[in-house]
């Protein structure tokens, strides 16, 4: 397919402004953005360079959809805590950590953003959004 993958500095609002610049001046650019403490940080910043610079993004948290990000698609973080709650209550019972069966995600959502979409001038399949968990007009 001949995609080329780089890496970004997101630790500081400066890296991510200058970064952002360079990669919205390569053709055909989109913007993935991975789950990480410092991208949730600076949600409203990434999501209005991405704006400012015309590159479509992928999120992992439905917050930086309804923040105008374009997509975000990750798991279901209420899903998860409640299912730490439960290894929680089982540990306080005395079962051993160790003992704990490891547990695969199985919930995820997809959320779309049609204001973001329409800005960038892209049409979202019907069939795309029949699947999302959430559409932001």
């Amino acid at each position: 397919m001949r995609v080329e993958l780089t890496a970004l500095d997101v630790r500081e609002p400066a890296a991510i402004g200058r970064n952002m610049a360079l990669l919205a001046r390569e053709p055909n650019s989109g913007l993935m953005v991975l789950a990480n403490p410092t991208a949730a940080v600076h949600v409203n910043l990434i999501v209005a360079l991405a704006a400012q610079h015309r590159l479509p993004a992928i999120y992992p948290y439905e917050f930086f959809a309804r923040a105008g990000g374009l997509i975000s698609y990750g798991a279901d973080n209420l899903d998860l805590y409640r299912r730490a709650a439960g290894y929680v209550d089982r540990i306080l019972k005395g079962g051993k950590p160790a003992d704990l069966p490891v547990q695969n995600l199985s919930k995820f959502e997809l959320a779309i953003n049609l204001k973001t979409a329409k800005a960038l001038g892209l049409e979202v399949p019907p069939t795309l959004l029949a699947r999302a968990d959430e559409v932001i007009e």
